[in-house]
């Protein structure tokens, strides 16, 4: 089952004095590379959370933000009485004003407030990890939901290979009749008298190297490898890349051996039907 990298979910959790947020977003990325914003208070919790998004996310250029909005009457500042007077003593040294005008500036100094509590409510912890545990259910079922159509818009595009590929067998035949007429034909233009045996063994020779049966029981088999995959239990984003390389691989040897063009235009549409795929597999986890 295929799961996107692209996701979003929230949360939120009403305490009796406070509100707490959880966000994640995440967007496509070779590894986990993770951003966490918030309040300096619950940074010493940071490890722990950013190991529990790890272990559920994977893959992704995640952000999470933790939101702590005090609703009630608890406040964890209290003003510095002390750094406020000595600013406005400095202030007055340097600028004109009444108290008020004289307090508000100093107010917006730094240092002005102080907090006496110093390490995170074991309940208020609680929230927050249920809250995350519900975002991280929001994210999940955002991917994979964008993941399902992923998969729908992959299957579309497998069965068109598929069918170009049943293309290509159909027309190699006449496309090998092709060339040995066109030599034939290059020969007799020189009107001179050659070995039919000894041309023949040259022709044989020369069509041997434009056989491409390996090619395509090869590209048929990459191809249901592909939906083999794609079905399993696990999202594997970079086994269906390397598949993607290999039935990509397939193609080129085709195109360069075709020497045919109405199978050059078949190996075209192949080619930008495999581009498709590799520009969507960069959202896979």
């Amino acid at each position: 089952m295929i799961q996107s990298m692209t996701g979003f979910g929230k949360h939120v959790v009403q305490l009796p004095t406070k509100k707490i947020t959880v966000e994640l977003k995440s967007l496509n990325s070779k590894s986990l590379d993770l951003n966490a914003r918030m309040p300096p208070l619950y940074r010493e919790k940071e490890l722990e959370l950013r190991k529990i998004i790890a272990s559920a996310l994977h893959r992704g250029k995640v952000d999470f933000n933790l939101y702590v909005e005090i609703t009630g009457d608890e406040t964890t500042s209290q003003i510095n009485e002390a750094v406020v007077k000595h600013y406005m003593k400095q202030l007055r040294t340097i600028a004109d004003g009444d108290d008020m005008r004289l307090m508000e500036m100093a107010l917006k100094l730094p240092d002005t407030l102080k907090t006496d509590k110093d390490e995170v409510d074991s309940e208020e912890y609680k929230a927050i990890l249920d809250a995350l545990k519900h975002a991280l259910d929001a994210i999940q079922a955002f991917r994979s939901e964008e993941g399902s159509m992923l998969e729908k818009d992959f299957s579309s595009r497998i069965k068109s290979l598929h069918s170009l590929l049943q293309q290509v067998g159909d027309l190699d035949v006449e496309r090998l009749q092709a060339v040995r007429e066109r030599l034939e034909k290059s020969v007799a233009d020189i009107k001179m008298e050659v070995d039919a045996n000894r041309f023949e063994q040259e022709l044989i020779y020369y069509l041997e190297k434009l056989d491409i049966t390996e090619e395509k029981v090869r590209l048929e088999n990459h191809l249901n490898y592909f939906r083999e995959t794609m079905a399993s239990p696990d999202s594997n984003g970079k086994k269906l890349g390397f598949i993607s390389q290999e039935i990509g691989r397939e193609i080129n040897t085709i195109g360069s051996k075709a020497n045919y063009a109405p199978m050059q235009q078949v190996v075209v549409q192949m080619k930008d039907e495999l581009e498709k795929i590799k520009e969507q597999m960069l959202n896979v986890l």
